[in-house]
């Protein structure tokens, strides 16, 4: 697990952007956090990071938004308006993990179960008005790949 500080809105950004470059087609970010933790923020930058242009808002009341990226493209999920589990089949949430685009899953940690085994969490916590905690966590093989290379990052952008 990698901890770090953000004490800034551009240092959220620039996190983003830093994972969003380690990130290979179908692989998965899960971000969580309250409400005014930066999730909006984190998206984009990591948007930016795969070359999105479009400008990135929380996608909460449409669920999925879709980006073309400079060379794979981004679905930005947002679930906090879905209920149950049964409700991502419904939204073809399994099938669009292997669409060949990198996900990034806001909300996610209300179905843990559901997502993939793959994946790194990345998780927002407000120390204070300008402050936040992150704490990011890879699951599976590539899971871990993505946590060492961004350790390595962050290590040498010190």
């Amino acid at each position: 697990m990698i901890h770090c500080r953000c004490n800034s809105l551009d240092d959220t950004i620039r996190l983003g952007e830093a994972i969003a470059r380690l990130m290979e087609m179908n692989d998965c970010v899960v971000l969580s956090g309250d409400l005014g933790a930066g999730k909006t923020q984190f998206a984009k930058g990591f948007a930016a990071g795969l070359g999105v242009d479009d400008e990135i808002t929380s996608p909460t009341f449409n669920i999925l938004f879709e980006y073309v990226g400079d060379e794979l493209p981004l679905l930005h999920f947002d679930l906090y308006r879905l209920d149950e589990e049964d409700e991502l089949t419904d939204i073809d949430f399994f099938g669009l993990l292997e669409s060949g685009a990198v996900c990034l899953v806001e909300w996610g940690d209300k179905f843990p179960a559901a997502m993939p085994d793959e994946r790194i969490d990345v998780q927002i916590t407000v120390a204070d008005d300008e402050t936040r905690a992150i704490a990011i966590t890879g699951h599976g093989a590539r899971g871990a790949q993505l946590e060492a290379a961004l350790g390595e990052a962050l290590d040498a952008s010190s």
